[in-house]
């Protein structure tokens, strides 16, 4: 017999969805923010020569400014006050995670100090973003400073400096209240529906991209390749994203009162994609950044002893052996390194011996923990595998016909594959707590009237 939840979702049709009017007010909030961040990436900061800025751009859209570009929806080529989109805010939640790990006071915080705990540790999460965002935007200030005919002459360059922290650590803060207001009063995770909208924007010019290079050269056949690539590559991901493992937990009889209580079964589900879109996403900035500081130097300026260097980094350029080579290791790499930080089998272990759950067959406590870590040691091999297929198989087919847009990357799609899965959820569980509070309205009314 189907459970009441798979009853309810049974029963979601478009008329469910109509009488669903506070699901309507968190699309529309959703969507009224997301507009409001895009107006935004077009908006530069104060001092900047668009059109020289433009032309500099194109020359190092290669290196992480592309990828970081990809992020902010094309703010970062107009400069605007967005460039720095959720990024220090990403960096900043990563490091505390980390540090929650390793670090005793705040691994007290996460595992004893409940709702207060976490309230702090978010806490923390914002200070540290601050201090990124006024790190990378004075960075980015003297660097467009010392770059000739970038910034007009007119302005003094304290004040250009001044005003730009302002406006980019202004612009990053935004985001960040932006993104809790989605997830708070909208549908789905505000930070990451933020760089989703900026992935998106970036989508229709690559497109059409691929539409203009087939019309000039007359051969359709790569643009068929790429679009039955994408179509896999999303079923792929669709699929694996919502595969698990779930692991049996029985739950013994035991005695209050005078009557007995407990004896249920529940599942621990453990997903083959622990770590989501992080790997990619640190494997593809640590290995754009020497690309990025080359663009920066005069090879003819370097000593002897770093002649080694322009070809090694020419060879880290999208498409080329060396760099699938490091990038596929360096996914496989963080693959295990966040999944370990943000699983923890002893823990996992010491909470069911603790609620008085155990796995059939295995003993509660050291046994119980190191079975979890053998089967999650093995999902995250499939895990690490699959997310290494996604991101190199289009990084392979860009690098044959000539293109590295990055919103048609592996990583751009395993992005807003994933954030629409989770956005879709959402909102099917407020359609679910609507249909559920629909049918405890009309079971009240029929007691009420069986009263009378």
């Amino acid at each position: 017999m189907a459970s009441a939840a798979e009853q309810l979702a049974a029963n979601m049709n478009f008329g469910s969805f109509q009488k669903a009017t506070e699901l309507h007010k968190r699309i529309w909030f959703t969507l009224i923010a997301l507009v409001v961040f895009r107006l935004g990436t077009y908006v530069p900061i104060p001092g900047i020569n668009p059109d020289a800025f433009a032309s500099a751009f194109a020359g190092q859209s290669k290196g992480i400014l592309g990828m970081f570009n990809m992020f902010s929806g094309g703010a970062v080529e107009r400069m605007a006050i967005f460039s720095l989109n959720v990024m220090p805010y990403i960096s900043a939640s990563i490091i505390v995670q980390l540090m929650g790990s390793v670090y005793p006071p705040w691994e007290k915080l996460k595992k004893e100090g409940g709702e207060a705990g976490r309230k702090t540790l978010n806490q923390y999460t914002r200070y540290l973003a601050v201090i990124l965002a006024l790190v990378q935007s004075f960075s980015i200030a003297v660097g467009l400073q010392s770059q000739p005919n970038l910034v007009y002459s007119e302005l003094p360059g304290w004040f250009f400096v001044l005003s730009t922290v302002v406006s980019l650590t202004g612009g990053t803060l935004f985001l960040m209240w932006l993104g809790e207001q989605i997830t708070s009063r909208g549908v789905g995770n505000g930070v990451s529906l933020i760089i989703f909208a900026g992935i998106v924007a970036a989508l229709p010019r690559g497109l059409g991209q691929l539409f203009v290079t087939a019309q000039n050269t007359g051969n359709y056949f790569p643009l068929m390749v790429i679009f039955v690539l994408a179509v896999a590559v999303i079923f792929a991901i669709v699929f694996m994203e919502r595969s698990q493992r779930r692991l049996l937990v029985h739950y013994p009889k035991r005695q209050q009162g005078n009557r007995m209580v407990g004896g249920d079964s529940s599942f621990l589900p453990l997903k083959i994609n622990t770590a989501g879109v992080i790997p990619p996403i640190f494997a593809s900035s640590l290995l754009l950044l020497p690309t990025t500081a080359m663009q920066f130097l005069n090879p003819a300026n370097l000593p002897n002893w770093a002649q080694w260097l322009p070809p090694v980094v020419g060879a880290m350029q999208h498409g080329q052996p060396l760099f699938m080579a490091s990038y596929a290791g360096l996914i496989i790499f963080f693959s295990f390194f966040y999944t370990s930080v943000v699983f923890n089998p002893d823990e996992t272990a010491e909470n069911l011996r603790k609620y008085g759950g155990f796995l059939p067959g295995i003993r509660p406590g050291k046994r119980t923990a190191e079975y979890l870590d053998y089967v999650l040691t093995r999902l995250t091999v499939i895990g690490a595998a699959y997310i290494t297929a996604v991101c190199l198989f289009p990084e392979i087919l860009m690098g044959a016909l000539g293109n590295k847009n990055f919103a048609l990357g592996g990583t751009s799609i395993l992005i807003v594959v994933t954030v629409t899965m989770d956005t879709v959820a959402q909102i099917q569980s407020h359609l679910l707590a609507h249909q559920y509070e629909g049918l405890i309205k009309k079971s009240k009314l029929r007691g009420g009237r069986g009263g009378r």
